[in-house]
């Protein structure tokens, strides 16, 4: 199991976002080795939307954790993991003030072709919030996080014992997902496009 920390876990507000399903994004200059985040990573302080037409993943594990901000506190997330994620027409905006300017949206796209989605290995999201339709195969709720068997291992300062749950394979459609951060060993990004617009232009 990876030894790098993610955070612990806070599990006052961690039932908020804990649901059985899954989404994945786009994250610009993030795809660390092996899918695991070093013990000092902090966000940005911002969470980021993204939108995604489909997303079909194997070897899915999900289990609470916490980002760290700037600022006092830390925040409940959902860590959503896959072994390997297809996906198609992919959306992420985050809007950012910018002095003398005001609000500016960058946007990403890609994988717009359906026969040529984005591809993502060893893929971890730390989710705040996901609204999406779900079909999962050979699903397991309520599994020990430490005893899961599918996906990549989990990695953070998890309690032992603690909640989680896995699934051979899910597909995600129709997906709205806001999100602190994700990792991944390698990510696909095909037919990438970049974008700036003034005043806030969203995914959704």
């Amino acid at each position: 199991m990876e030894s790098q920390a993610r955070g612990g876990t806070r599990w006052r507000r961690f039932g908020l976002v804990m649901v059985p399903s899954v989404a994945a994004t786009a994250a610009i200059g993030v795809a660390l080795a092996q899918g695991a985040l070093a013990a000092s990573f902090s966000v940005s302080g911002q969470e980021f939307k993204v939108s995604v037409d489909r997303l079909y993943g194997e070897g899915f594990v999900q289990y609470g954790a916490s980002v760290n901000p700037p600022g006092p506190g830390r925040e409940p997330v959902a860590i959503s993991a896959f072994e390997r994620a297809e996906i198609n027409n992919l959306c992420q905006s985050v809007v950012v003030p910018v002095p003398f300017i005001g609000d500016v949206t960058l946007k990403i796209g890609a994988g717009s072709d359906p026969s040529n989605p984005v591809i993502a290995d060893n893929l971890f999201i730390d989710i705040s919030q996901l609204d999406a339709q779900a079909v999962f195969t050979n699903i397991d709720i309520g599994v020990s996080v430490d005893d899961q068997s599918r996906g990549p291992d989990p990695t953070g300062e998890f309690t032992p014992g603690s909640f989680g749950q896995q699934a051979e394979s899910v597909v995600l459609t129709d997906v709205e997902q806001t999100a602190w951060a994700t990792s991944a060993g390698t990510f696909e990004l095909t037919d990438l496009s970049l974008s700036l617009h003034t005043g806030k232009d969203e995914c959704f």
